[in-house]
């Protein structure tokens, strides 16, 4: 499929007829504008007749579908995978910040707390998220026709899915009703027994564990454990183990980002676009079960769409969004004499940056880490290296420049549709 636009920049109804497109470049009547999706501008006037499509969003808090079709054709699918990168590295900068202090400054008077978050204001891990998605509804509008939005956001009731039986004033109540803090919240739930020896090394002293790191775990209940003091000593001294039975409970992380994020991105897509609409989950499983079809992000955005059994194109783009820089300017570890290293290449490593699409062989694959001698770590986006270690810059030739959404095209198998 080729995606045209008419000389104003406008998008035209897309077009396979790829006879016609080479000698429109040919001939100096069209130019390239984008490769994948592959797009060309015309340079001349012509006629602006457009079909009714509508473009299915299956959003997300870690993929997005992208289905955009007319009633009888497929015109566009893709599957975006997006940062879940920004609790971690929000917490390590807190924790660069919080050292430097204390090497810097032996005391710093405590802040007045008179700092008011703006209304609307949405945490960064979730403001990222509503951003990509859309930043790739606008790049579908820039090379298609769009006419409508119909987008899939999940509601979820998270207390009906720890307790089914929840009902009436329950919900107002919650678990940890009658406690006076987490800490003793986790220690009447475990029953004031360490979960590691069960009471046998008789230390008395119970301390309240994080099972996944408190960086990015944090201090749910069900990321507490309780340990003697024993049991919590010997384990981070590595010395003893927790029993493997000891998991962290179930994340509702996903379903909190949706229940934030469902009104926000809706209104923010009314604001821009004349002809928005919301659909719900249980709609496209029941249109993709009665058309066939198998279960994929692009796949149910096609189901959202209203086209369910519109004409495939046999392949989908696979995107990824990824971090634009490396703010971090030193690595964490500190070497001999106190010294530490700096943690960036350089920006520019012959002619070579990082993410920039190149081709090797015949196959195009991107640069996901560089040396200053001029080797590369290049892969595509289902992890694939060109080879098991690194490969030098003289052997790669540059095809794209490196973008904040990274895009590869990926073939459907027969299965799939």
């Amino acid at each position: 499929m080729v995606y045209v636009l008419n000389i104003d920049g406008q998008p035209l109804m897309s077009t396979e007829r790829h006879g016609k497109v080479r000698r429109l470049l040919k001939n100096g009547k069209a130019k390239v504008v984008k490769r994948c999706p592959f797009t060309i501008k015309l340079l001349y006037d012509t006629t602006d007749f457009t079909q009714p499509v509508s473009l299915g969003v299956d959003a997300g808090s870690k993929h997005i579908g992208m289905s955009a079709t007319t009633s009888s054709k497929v015109l566009y699918e893709s599957d975006v995978e997006l940062r879940n990168d920004i609790v971690d590295l929000l917490s390590t900068r807190r924790e660069a910040r919080k050292t430097r202090r204390n090497r810097k400054t032996r005391y710093r008077k405590a802040r007045f707390d008179n700092r008011v978050k703006g209304k609307g204001w949405l945490a960064p891990s979730i403001r990222q998220k509503i951003e990509t998605h859309l930043t790739v509804i606008r790049k579908v509008h820039e090379i298609l026709p769009i006419s409508k939005i119909i987008i899939e956001t999940a509601s979820f009731d998270i207390q009906k899915i720890k307790n089914p039986n929840i009902q009436g004033k329950e919900y107002q109540q919650g678990e940890q009703l009658d406690f006076w803090n987490v800490r003793e919240y986790v220690l009447f739930r475990d029953g004031h027994t360490c979960q590691c020896c069960k009471g046998k090394s008789k230390d008395k002293i119970l301390n309240v564990h994080h099972i996944e790191s408190r960086k990015t775990g944090g201090n749910a209940p069900n990321n507490l454990i309780t340990l003697c003091e024993t049991c919590h000593t010997e384990y981070h001294n590595g010395t003893v183990k927790l029993p493997q039975n000891i998991k962290r409970g179930m994340s509702f992380r996903t379903a909190a980002f949706m229940g934030i994020m469902r009104w926000a991105l809706f209104d923010r897509l009314k604001e821009s676009y004349p002809d928005v609409s919301m659909s719900f989950g249980y709609i496209t499983k029941n249109t993709r079960i009665h058309s066939g079809l198998s279960k994929e992000h692009y796949i149910d955005a096609r189901c959202i769409s209203g086209n369910p059994l519109a004409k495939p194109l046999g392949y989908y783009f696979y995107q990824k969004k990824v971090r634009c820089h490396n703010r971090q300017i030193h690595k964490f570890s500190i070497g001999k004499g106190g010294y530490r290293k700096r943690n960036q290449a350089e920006y520019v490593v012959k002619g070579f940056r990082l993410f920039d699409k190149v081709a090797y062989q015949g196959k195009e694959y991107f640069i996901f880490g560089r040396r200053t001698r001029g080797q590369f770590d290049t892969r595509d986006l289902r992890g694939n290296k060109i080879n098991k270690g690194s490969i030098s810059y003289k052997k790669i030739k540059l095809v794209e420049k490196a973008k904040k959404i990274l895009t590869e095209r990926r073939t459907v198998s027969s299965s799939s549709d």
